[in-house]
């Protein structure tokens, strides 16, 4: 009996043992499995050289699942690295990728910048340059329109500086056949002249009368004319270029409206004035007037 109880003891012993060495043999064997065959260093040096190059793009194919699937819990630190080093190169790549993007987008943005400042630099100087041509049509314009209004103001005075009116007139009675003023004619011409001390842009038509027919009529009106003339140019100092006389003779003027012939030696004298010439000389309001003739 005590036999059979040791060998019942013993067999139980050795399936103990058996089912603990199966347990430690999986895992290593597991293990072996997953690990990739190392090449044989005695295989020639020529079919490793024939042999290509593994692409450095191309990702490492995923190991063969053990017996515990992609993990496993007894694995070596050089297991895991050898796992994990195709990711990381793969990180890295993109790490790489990233950063010359980053890098490519801060160039674009810094051209694209660049470019907007020279766009409204451009544009700037445009809109000054139409602001200063802008106040130049302004300013031609206004130029203009004052040399229009100036030209149609010079037409007008071109036009009325022949235009005189008559303002007063006086007749100088002489002697018969004699060019002397008498005293009554110089007061007549004091008279005269003493009116003209604030004309402005006047001429006075001297016209001479005298009877007689042919020449000696006409000689002895243009005595008379020209002692009138003489007087007034040496004694008033009226400008010569004022005074315009004519001889007649016996012969009727235009004022003469009668057919009677002429009896009587006389010269008339009339002031014009011409009104956009008078109008130019005047003094400014609150100037004082002149109180002398005018000199040429």
């Amino acid at each position: 009996m005590t036999n059979v109880a040791t060998s019942r003891t013993t067999i139980h012993r050795q399936f103990a043992m058996l089912v603990l060495a199966s347990a430690v043999a999986f895992p290593a064997f597991a293990q072996t499995a997953q690990t990739p065959a190392t090449p044989d260093s005695s295989a020639p040096a020529a079919s490793a050289q024939q042999q290509p190059a593994p692409q450095a793009s191309t990702a490492a194919a995923p190991a063969k699942e053990g017996f515990w699937g992609r993990v496993n819990p007894w694995a070596r630190k050089k297991w895991v690295k050898k796992q994990t080093d195709p990711i990381n190169d793969r990180l890295g790549e993109l790490d790489q990728v990233n950063a010359k993007n980053a890098k490519d987008i801060q160039d674009v943005d810094a051209r694209a910048q660049a470019g907007i400042g020279r766009a409204q630099s451009a544009a700037d100087a445009a809109n000054q340059a139409a602001m200063a041509a802008n106040n130049q049509a302004q300013n031609a314009n206004g130029i203009a329109q004052g040399a229009a209004g100036h030209v149609n103001q010079l037409n007008s005075t071109v036009a009325g500086l022949d235009q005189y009116r008559q303002v007063t007139e006086a007749d100088i009675r002489f002697r018969a056949g004699s060019p002397v003023l008498s005293t009554a004619a110089r007061k007549q011409l004091d008279d005269f002249a003493g009116s003209l001390a604030n004309e402005k842009g006047y001429i006075l038509e001297v016209e001479a009368h005298a009877p007689g027919a042919g020449s000696v009529g006409i000689q002895t009106s243009q005595r008379m004319a020209e002692a009138v003339k003489r007087y007034l140019a040496t004694q008033h100092d009226i400008p010569v270029y004022r005074m315009h006389a004519v001889a007649l003779g016996n012969a009727r003027g235009q004022s003469d409206e009668d057919n009677k012939p002429v009896r009587v030696s006389t010269v008339h004298i009339r002031l014009m004035e011409n009104s956009l010439a008078a109008q130019a000389a005047a003094p400014p309001p609150g100037a004082s007037a002149s109180t002398g003739a005018e000199r040429p």
